[in-house]
């Protein structure tokens, strides 16, 4: 199997490995995580995901030796939009789905093409040093089908997106810090450990809360102002009395000086 999970308590580790092939993907690899990713979503005790591609490679991009072999635009036909209904898989997996808990992508090695987009879909992107991305896909008139274009703009601004758009350009993982493309950069080798640690991190906090204020920031894309505001209202209003029991919580002592170890 090329694609395979392991669990800490409520952390899942989901991993792509076809490191013989830098972990492009192949439509086995995408429907694999697909499915992976749906089962995360779905398990009442698993409550933060880490993305990491094995062997040095977060992810090549599409297999370009599979995409030769298709023939025409036809064999595109299971990705496309209906018109009403569930969306079906991307082609690179799982890049379409919503999902209610957080993703922290592991970096190592290429992200580019279409694994840069499977970066981008995630909440939190950690690199290494000697990590890098790219819309490497250029070079050969395959387009962002997996989320490129919408989501690269909405993390670093148009101006900086259209850069790494037209040009198809490395992006070095200092400059992807720089400009907003990821959150930390770690030594090389250590991807995975600081994502798992964040991942823990994240997981000691109150799940519901965290997700109505992540579920917020994700949809408020193109809304205005007052409908961001009220649809934040909406989502996090039954979390206000859990969180007065929280500061109940902080006049006892917990938390004080900023203190998050025991919360």
């Amino acid at each position: 199997m090329s694609v395979r999970i392991e669990k800490n308590g409520s952390i899942w580790t989901i991993i792509h490995s076809r490191a013989e092939a830098r972990n492009a993907m192949d439509p086995e690899s995408a429907e694999a995580l697909f499915e992976a990713f749906q089962s995360f979503d779905a398990d009442v005790t698993a409550k933060v995901a880490v993305f990491w591609g094995e062997g040095g490679a977060f992810c090549a991009g599409w297999d370009l030796k599979h995409a030769a072999s298709l023939a025409g635009a036809e064999a595109l036909d299971p990705y496309d939009f209906p018109e009403d209904g569930e969306l079906p898989m991307a082609a690179m997996g799982p890049s379409r789905l919503e999902l209610s808990k957080p993703v922290i992508a592991a970096v190592s090695g290429p992200a580019v093409a279409g694994g840069m987009e499977l970066a981008l879909w995630c909440d939190i992107r950690v690199m290494e040093e000697t990590a890098f991305m790219g819309i490497y896909c250029r070079r050969w008139g395959i387009p962002l089908i997996d989320g490129g274009t919408v989501r690269l703009p909405r993390l670093v601004g148009e101006g900086r997106a259209l850069d790494l758009i037209l040009t198809g350009r490395r992006v070095d993982a200092e400059e992807a810090l720089r400009i907003g493309l990821c959150e930390y950069v770690v030594a090389e080798g250590k991807a995975r450990k600081k994502a798992e640690a964040l991942a823990h991190d994240i997981a000691r906090f109150p799940q519901s809360c965290m997700q109505a204020d992540r579920k917020s920031t994700r949809n408020q894309h193109a809304l205005t102002l007052r409908s961001a505001l009220k649809q934040e209202w909406e989502i996090s209003k039954t979390e206000v009395t859990r969180g007065i029991q929280g500061a109940d919580r902080f006049v006892n002592g917990k938390g004080r000086g900023g203190n998050f170890s025991d919360v």
